[in-house]
């Protein structure tokens, strides 16, 4: 049994290294760009995506919201840390998601080329292919993740004009021991006056 715990604590630890931290860097690599975002608009004839709009509402709701909290400076900025985090990680799961549509539509598409194409003949006249389907879906994907980085762009301008500083990815890895963990847990639920 204790192996076991050994086991699942050593994966749940290597886990959590190998798990890369979210950051608006890694969006902006993975999602489209303005002129990529403008491509698959006129190439897949899809709705275009107004990013500057998207900001500056995603921006303006945060300091309308914000404004109304009666919360002091501190627990202001964690509040707003926290929001700014789900956007920026939305965005970037989107990003992934959107990176491995296009890698779906370009095998599909490279398959197209093969002699041995069969799995993807058209069929009744009319209906797309899969790969056609597969283009079709990573251009949506692809728009999506341009909106949503269009909104993290907002948030973190949010913050920054809340906050007074750029926004940072916490690390939920810091270094903490037990023993100063315990004592600071201690003391701070006897000013609830309750025992940790």
């Amino acid at each position: 049994m204790a192996q076991m715990q050994k086991s699942s604590a050593k994966n749940t630890t290597t886990a959590s290294r190998n798990r890369q931290t979210v950051t608006i860097e890694r969006v902006r690599a993975l999602a489209p760009d303005g002129a990529l975002a403008s491509n698959l608009t006129r190439t897949f004839a899809l709705e275009d995506v107004d990013f500057d709009d998207i900001a500056a509402a995603t921006r303006q709701g945060l300091i309308t919201a914000t404004s109304a909290l009666t919360i002091h400076e501190k627990a202001l900025q964690i509040h707003l840390q926290r929001l700014v985090y789900s956007f920026v990680a939305s965005a970037l799961g989107s990003a992934q998601f959107y990176s491995g549509k296009v890698s779906t539509a370009q095998d599909l598409t490279a398959k197209l080329r093969s002699d041995h194409r069969d799995h993807d003949r058209d069929g009744i006249a009319g209906f797309a292919s899969k790969a056609q389907n597969a283009r079709h879906f990573a251009a949506q994907a692809g728009l999506q993740a341009y909106s949503l980085l269009a909104a993290a762009e907002g948030a973190l301008d949010a913050y920054e004009h809340l906050v007074g500083e750029t926004w940072k990815p916490h690390d939920s890895e810091a270094p903490q021991t037990a023993t100063s963990a315990y004592a600071v847990a201690e003391t701070e639920m006897a000013a609830f006056g309750k025992a940790g």
